[in-house]
């Protein structure tokens, strides 16, 4: 693949595009990439269910492990571009992998993708860069974790270092919640055993997702979103994968996005460059706005799920183009991204038993009449010879929903909500309250 200072006039045809992964977030880009000028077919490995359900959107039953196969799909589809969906491939170097052939990737490095996969070395750039976030403790041991308790005497939040598939988290509400935590994530309860843990302070403040598409020199920012982790109303119940969303939310003014731009965005992107990394793919930060300023909660390297699901609906036929830009590493080329001045609601419809331990394999009825405006995105489902639908995982799809106020849009989804129906079908019932009257 060209590097980052080769000279370019134009962008190459973009015709087909390979997706990586099997969730909402891949189905939701699918869907969207499928509506780009001169896009013909986008290929999504493994893809899910609901793939083949959009318009020139095909699944590929290759595992995201299996690089041979993929790479031998790429050269008989003739694949113009490759976006890596989830972050565990990514820090696996699956990107990696595939430019060494030559072929034009979004998606960061293993090194970029070290500000997800290592909350110890993203808190290290971010003290490096001077990018404010809560102070915190990197810890090698359970004895040296509670020592730092001890010496605190007050609540923290307990994050395992590597990748933890949105369960490595804990916000203590005690010293004895906190001091459990400790316990769980070195010893491995709830998730593998973690070598290191990161203590952190807590901060106090709603919660945004903010994402910028970068080429390793400059970015593009999207819409903001709201996401919505715990399981029950109120913000009650575990932490989630993300029981919903909506965007843009207006907790972040223009002002307020150029200075999380500036102070957040742009210092990570410099950070990395000054480390050596090219870093091609998505800056997701996770952000609170607490009463001195935005602070980072963390950054991911991919798109959030289910903010991208909500994100999508808003963006202009331009993105396939804006994606391959980043991965050539020459945004200059790309035609200005647009957005759609509206509102955007997504609810997320979970199994039964998640997220600990999500009930499989139960029929879904689908009477929903997909719009312009209101969308169906699977995520862990499955079908049968017959056609039939059935859950696969624990978040099994979104209702997505575009109005000209959230109320709107937020009734659409709910409404769709009940053309939807699986045996133990749960979902929250105040996604958007922020933004909702009712």
């Amino acid at each position: 693949m060209p590097s980052s200072t080769t000279v370019k006039k134009e962008l190459p045809p973009l015709h087909q595009i390979l997706i990586i992964g099997s969730g909402g977030r891949e189905n939701a880009l699918a869907w969207s990439l499928s509506k780009c000028p001169d896009v013909k077919e986008v290929w999504v490995a493994p893809g899910n269910a609901g793939t083949n359900q959009h318009h020139r959107c095909s699944s590929l039953e290759i595992g995201e492990e299996n690089f041979e196969e993929l790479l031998k799909a790429c050269k008989e589809k003739k694949i113009n571009l490759i976006i890596i969906g989830p972050e565990d491939p990514l820090a696996a170097g699956l990107s990696e992998k595939f430019r060494d052939q030559g072929l034009a990737v979004f998606g960061p490095s293993t090194e970029g993708a070290k500000l997800e996969s290592s909350k110890a070395w993203a808190k290290t750039l971010m003290n490096e860069a001077g990018i404010p976030t809560a102070k915190h403790w990197t810890t090698n041991t359970k004895k040296e974790a509670l020592e730092v308790l001890n010496g605190l005497q007050k609540a923290l939040v307990v994050k395992a270092d590597g990748l933890a598939g949105g369960k490595g988290v804990t916000v203590a509400e005690s010293i004895n919640a906190t001091a459990e935590a400790i316990y769980d994530t070195f010893e491995g309860k709830y998730i593998p055993p973690s070598e290191q843990v990161v203590l952190e302070e807590k901060l106090e403040g709603p919660e945004v997702s903010v994402f910028a598409l970068c080429d390793g020199k400059e970015m593009v920012i999207l819409p903001t979103a709201q996401d919505h982790k715990r399981l029950k109303d109120g913000d009650k119940g575990p932490n989630t994968g993300g029981m919903g969303a909506y965007a843009p939310t207006p907790l972040i003014t223009p002002e307020g996005l150029e200075n999380i731009k500036k102070t957040i965005l742009e210092p990570a992107l410099n950070a990395l460059k000054k480390k050596g990394i090219d870093y091609r793919g998505v800056i997701y930060a996770g952000l609170i706005l607490t009463s001195s300023g935005p602070k980072v909660i963390e950054f991911n390297c991919r798109f959030g799920d289910p903010e991208c699901q909500a994100l999508m609906p808003l963006l202009g036929p331009e993105l396939a183009k804006v994606l391959q830009a980043c991965a050539h590493g020459c945004l200059e080329l790309a035609p200005e991204l647009s957005t759609k001045n509206i509102c955007s609601a997504c609810v997320v419809a979970v199994a039964p038993g998640y997220p600990k331990s999500p009930r499989t394999n139960e029929e879904i009825k689908i009477d929903l009449q997909t719009s312009d405006n209101l969308q169906i995105f699977h995520s862990g489902t499955k079908m049968d010879k017959q056609g039939s639908f059935f859950t696969a995982g624990g978040r099994v799809l979104s209702i997505t929903a575009q109005a000209e106020s959230f109320e709107e849009a937020f009734n659409l989804t709910y409404k769709g909500l009940l053309e939807i129906n699986f045996e133990g079908i749960n979902y929250r019932r105040d996604i958007g309250h922020q933004v909702r009257n009712s």
